[in-house]
């Protein structure tokens, strides 16, 4: 068979590491699918919609390392550019591959189906270009090249790529890749690192307390591996909720969960009042910081970013953060241990006790779900409810938490979970949901049976939007939504039977429910019920900040 231009792009895919392709076909796309399907080390995965193979895209990316999916051109891209949005404010990783009418088709500025009927086939290129870091409509000559460039600025700049592929540029014969894509060079000036050293040295020898504070970009620079260098010291140390996956809540000296105003005296005490605060790929946004109620000294920090760092008023640039965690890791381990945390931090955790039995709470779910984690789960929790229902608990070894606290589009999790399952197979799914979100997105759950993935889905039925009830709203019908029975729908979608589906109302059947999902070999949805009022109290905070925030000044 001649090798072509889709077989280029597979390749480079696969190089990357991808081994699940996921997407709607469409006619633009199908006889680049049939690439796909004869590809040796790619999967396709055909999703029910494209927001959804957008999603799974970027769930896919975040334990994976890159994602990848594939619209038709027009319709198929655009109900797809929400998930590609979020991607790139959450600097994920995700190539999107759009199939195109030929350029033929394109030459002759024909009202060609897909499209808005006026001759420009570039609208779409042009919409896509503010929410990708690289773009390219591929021609025959440069095809390859623009491949290899536009996957390279997607693998260093940690954001979405663009792809438009005409139907017989796919076809076109080109030559397998010659050699790897080029690794990111290394950024850190050795004179730069020298300075930062020495000034690193001087601040921990004049301080008398040292934490940390680290948040998403260290997972998205993968460089967990010199964090917890410096977190092996044993200092306290906090995270915000949106980078929970790059410590080890198990750790003695783990404080909890920063988020501004919102967080736990000891938590704050912890991070507020350090007499030196190193701080790792931290981000503030909105909603993880208690709607920017932190309150951190700029004069006490080391503030390490992706290719800067800043300690008070001096940067230091070019410096990778990589390189900088190590050069902090080697000052603390010459301390002799110094800073490590006394007792007093593992006492600092709320006490998650409480009634076996009655009627379930909020309360009561979180501590029950908790519990019911073990070491190496993949938890994703949607915004709302379930995202902040489980700031307060500590999360077992191992396990990597995840949501979408910046872009924060309901609904996110329950497709990005299908695509984080396919990329860490060995890995069991978790999955908190709101009834509201899972609505947007629960086709997909069809997606997820039919590949077998044995998730563990709680959907959290508390009748309508609380999130939004609690911060504006509160019996008001727009904030209502219609009522599902949970469990029921997985005979329509499951027809062979192989889920299981329970309804929860009470402590102690949610318990039981729980403890059948450990043994089970297949997905368990789990239906929830809880008060349309009942709010976790990190939620209850950081709404009514949100409020204060949207009220009329």
């Amino acid at each position: 068979m001649t090798y072509t231009v889709a077989d280029h792009l597979l390749d480079r895919l696969a190089d990357a590491g991808v081994r699940h392709l996921f997407g709607v076909p469409g006619d633009f796309t199908l006889a680049f699918l049939d690439h796909v399907e004869a590809h040796p080390s790619i999967e396709w995965v055909g999703c029910a919609n494209e927001l959804g193979a957008g999603y799974a895209a970027d769930g896919y990316a975040r334990l994976g390392g890159l994602g990848a999916l594939s619209t038709t051109f027009g319709v198929g891209e655009l109900s797809a550019i929400g998930a590609v949005a979020g991607s790139y404010a959450e600097h994920v990783p995700v190539l999107h591959v759009v199939g195109a009418p030929t350029t033929a088709v394109q030459a002759a500025s024909r009202a060609t189906h897909h499209t808005l009927g006026d001759g420009d086939f570039g609208h779409f290129a042009r919409m896509t270009a503010e929410v990708t870091a690289a773009q390219a409509v591929l021609s025959p000559e440069t095809a390859t090249d623009e491949i290899d460039r536009v996957i390279t600025a997607v693998l260093e700049r940690r954001l979405p790529g663009y792809l438009v592929i005409p139907a017989d540029v796919a076809e076109h014969p080109a030559s397998p890749p010659a050699a790897p894509l080029p690794q990111h060079p290394g950024v850190t000036d050795p004179g730069v690192l020298a300075r930062f050293r020495a000034e690193v040295e001087g601040r921990v020898a004049a301080a008398s307390t040292v934490s940390a504070l680290a948040d998403i970009l260290v997972s998205r620079l993968d460089v967990e591996a010199q964090l917890h260098r410096v977190l092996d010291e044993g200092i306290p140390h906090a995270t915000l909720l949106w980078g929970r996956r790059v410590v080890d809540e198990a750790a003695p000296a783990y404080l909890g969960s920063y988020v501004g105003a919102a967080s736990s005296s000891a938590v704050r005490e912890g991070i507020e009042q350090a007499d030196l605060l190193i701080m790792a790929g931290v981000q503030f946004t909105d909603l993880t910081s208690g709607f920017f109620s932190q309150h951190l000294d700029a004069s006490r920090t080391i503030e390490i970013r992706g290719e800067h760092a800043r300690i008070g008023d001096d940067d230091f640039r070019p410096l990778a953060m990589g390189d900088a965690l190590d050069v902090v890791a080697d000052v603390l381990a010459a301390t002799g241990g110094r800073f490590r945390a006394g007792a007093a931090v593992a006492a600092s955790h709320p006490d998650t006790s409480g009634p076996n039995e009655g009627a379930l709470s909020q309360t009561a779910l979180w501590r029950e779900v908790t519990g019911f984690l073990r070491d190496g789960d993949t938890v994703l929790a949607d915004q709302g409810t379930s995202f902040y229902g489980m700031a307060g608990h500590r999360l077992p070894h191992g396990v990597v938490f995840g949501g979408q606290p910046l872009w924060a589009a309901i609904g996110f999790t329950l497709p990005a979970l299908l695509g984080a399952a396919l990329a860490r197979p060995e890995r069991r799914p978790v999955l908190l949901i709101g009834d509201g979100a899972a609505q947007l997105t629960i086709a997909e759950l069809g997606t997820l049976l039919r590949h077998r993935i044995p998730a563990v889905i709680v959907v959290v039925d508390n009748d309508g939007y609380t999130v939004e009830r609690v911060i504006h709203g509160l019996h008001e019908e727009y904030n209502d939504i219609a009522r599902w029975d949970w469990t029921a729908l997985l005979a329509a979608l499951d027809p062979t039977g192989t889920a299981v589906g329970v309804k929860a109302s009470t402590v102690a059947e949610l318990t039981a429910a729980l403890a059948d999902a450990r043994t089970a070999s297949g997905l368990t949805l789990i239906q929830a019920v809880v008060p349309s009022d009942d709010v976790p109290p990190v939620l209850r905070d950081v709404a009514a900040a949100a409020a204060s925030a949207n009220a009329r000044r």
